[in-house]
């Protein structure tokens, strides 16, 4: 290992995941929609975390509109 490093002759490269990057929330979810994800992540072996967000990635990307109906 160099004991000095000059950082002007390295090559930066920028960060392949910066567009990836994750954003701490805090969010108040159903107990049950909580036991859903995680019968799903015991399923599937995905962090039940994760699973939620790859279903709120799909609906954002896909512009899914929420229809509800109110009885």
């Amino acid at each position: 290992m160099r004991e000095e490093y000059d950082i002007e002759k390295l090559n930066p490269r920028k960060n392949p995941y910066s567009n990836r990057l994750k954003k701490q929330v805090t969010i108040n979810l159903n107990t049950e929609t909580i036991e859903y994800f995680k019968e799903m992540s015991s399923q599937s072996g995905i962090p039940y975390q994760t699973l939620i967000n790859l279903y709120l990635t799909d609906c954002a990307q896909n512009h899914r509109k929420l229809q509800m109906v109110w009885d």
